[in-house]
Formats: C-alpha cells, sequence, structure tokens
C-alpha cells in the first residue's frame, strides 16, 4: 500500500504508482579539482537528504487518483516548508514537495467534464524529495 500523511491525515495512493527517478539518485557526490602545481584534488562525501522521489503513472490508464485526493494533495503542497511521511512499497520516507523542480504536482483530467466532480477521475504525477 501506498500512503502519503501530512501531520494526522493520510491519504491512501494508487499502489502503481512508480518511483521514475529511483536509479537516476547517487549516494555519493564528488569534487575534482587541479590546483596550480596541477595536483589533482578529489573530494568524496555522500549526500545527505535532497533524494527525488517522482511518483508518475506509467501509462494513462494506471494511478488514478480522484478530484477529491487531488484537491487535498493540492492542498499539503500549498503549505510550505510541510514536511510528509511517505510510505511506499513497505519502505518509508520523509519528504517535502519538490517546488523548485517546477510542479509539485501535475495533474490531468482522464475525461474532461465541464461540470467537475470530486469523483472524477485524474492523472497525477508527484514530485518530492527525501528530507
Amino acid at each position: 500500500m501506498t500512503t502519503l500523511t501530512q501531520n494526522a491525515s493520510t491519504l491512501e495512493l494508487p499502489d502503481d504508482f512508480y518511483w521514475s527517478d529511483e536509479a537516476a539518485w547517487q549516494p555519493v557526490v564528488q569534487s575534482v579539482e587541479r590546483t596550480i602545481t596541477g595536483a589533482l584534488i578529489i573530494q568524496n562525501h555522500s549526500r545527505i537528504g535532497g533524494r527525488p522521489i517522482t511518483l508518475q503513472p506509467d501509462s494513462e490508464s494506471a494511478s488514478w487518483i480522484t478530484r477529491q485526493q487531488l484537491e487535498t494533495l493540492m492542498q499539503w503542497a500549498g503549505v510550505p516548508g510541510a514536511v510528509l511521511q511517505l510510505n511506499y512499497r513497505g519502505r518509508a520516507f520523509s519528504v517535502a514537495w519538490r517546488h523548485h523542480d517546477g510542479q509539485a504536482i501535475e495533474a490531468t483530467p482522464v475525461v474532461h467534464f465541464a461540470d467537475v466532480q470530486t469523483a472524477d477521475f485524474y492523472t497525477a504525477t508527484l514530485r518530492f524529495m527525501e528530507v
């Protein structure tokens, strides 16, 4: 089960969301410089936080959420500095919204209706970073 919790409120998300940038994270950062004498200086360190966690559907027919769920997510994303708890496939993460990376939430209705209802379905991409 995939859940997202802010304060005491928990929202269940579709289990078929996939973490699209999971393999892109490198746990080590490295700086390489040359001194004026030509000597090589290499510095390595473990990254502390900031791992991107982008949850998205793998197709247009997957990971649908309701308008009501989307509205909750948009409210949560509107809280500056909010830290949420993400449980994804048995793994727990403390996350924040990635506002600096474009849209923290990108959503499209599965079928566009002029009279929007809370039960209407959307596909969404959710952008977090581990904190």
